[in-house]
């Protein structure tokens, strides 16, 4: 019998095989590509890329919730890796700010975005820039690789999220650092959004509190930890009446419980050995 994590992850693979195939504005229009479509917004959550460099439309599925690539602090030459990379959208601005002399690698747990993706480099011909199929809770790379860790609205996703922590403190090199775009919490979720499967592919149940989340960044090692940028995020009447009474609806949006996006940075120190190992 499949553990609760292995079936939301099995959830999560089901849902973003079709999100891939899905158009761009269906994508915007939901949460991060899954649940009700709204009629009320067009964007829940993510933000314009389309004035990056490097920004390429194939690529740009409409998932994000953030701009991680904007803030990461990407310099020529950088191995850059991209956590839950889609069809390849930030990799493709990453590699724009790495050039032809860095590396970019995209980690995705779905096989039919690593399809997208890579399809997508080769039209592009990019020869520096590599998508593998993996789980971000046990990379598929070696220890001290990454100068640059970028992810967007994905570890929202991950049921273990603690490990995605120590994996991307394992794959960075000592010195280097991560910007990550994610939806976290303040305050409690009505039980009806906690439990409901869709609402975990579409990022929001997946979540948990903003200041766990931070805690967990400082108990893997990190220093310089940095909210780089925050906004609510708003879900709309017509997704939240697909779960909620009108008094639990009036309740939920009486300023008890805030969801937000928030682009977080942090470095790994430039000598340090594993949290917990005793040598820092």
């Amino acid at each position: 019998m499949q553990s609760s994590s292995e079936q939301l992850k099995s959830l999560v693979q089901q849902k973003y095989s079709e999100i891939a195939l899905q158009d761009k504005d269906v994508n915007m229009a939901s949460c991060c590509g899954a649940g009700g479509c709204s009629t009320e917004v067009y964007n829940i959550m993510s933000d314009d890329y389309s004035t990056l460099g490097g920004y390429n439309p194939d690529a740009d599925l409409g998932l994000g919730c953030g701009l991680p690539t904007q803030f990461a602090k990407i310099k020529k030459g950088d191995t850059v890796v991209d956590l839950g990379s889609g069809a390849g959208n930030d990799c493709f601005i990453a590699r724009e700010e790495t050039g032809d002399t860095g590396r970019v690698i995209g980690i995705d747990f779905t096989p039919a975005m690593v399809d997208k993706a890579r399809a997508n480099a080769a039209k592009l011909g990019f020869s520096n820039v590599e998508f593998l199929q993996g789980d971000i809770e046990k990379m598929p790379l070696a220890d001290n690789v990454a100068d640059v860790i970028v992810s967007n609205c994905v570890l929202n996703l991950v049921p273990d999220k603690d490990a995605v922590f120590q994996e991307i403190f394992r794959t960075l090199k000592p010195g280097g650092h991560f910007s990550i775009s994610d939806i976290v919490l303040v305050g409690d979720l009505p039980e009806a959004l906690q439990k409901d499967a869709e609402m975990y592919a579409g990022c929001v149940s997946g979540a948990i509190q903003r200041e766990k989340y931070l805690e967990l960044i400082h108990q893997n090692g990190f220093n310089w930890v940095t909210v780089q940028k925050q906004k609510a995020i708003v879900i709309p009447d017509d997704i939240l009446k697909n779960y909620l009474n009108d008094a639990e609806l009036a309740q939920f949006k009486s300023g008890q419980t805030g969801i937000f996006s928030i682009t977080v940075f942090a470095k790994k120190p430039e000598s340090c050995c594993a949290p917990g190992s005793g040598c820092c």
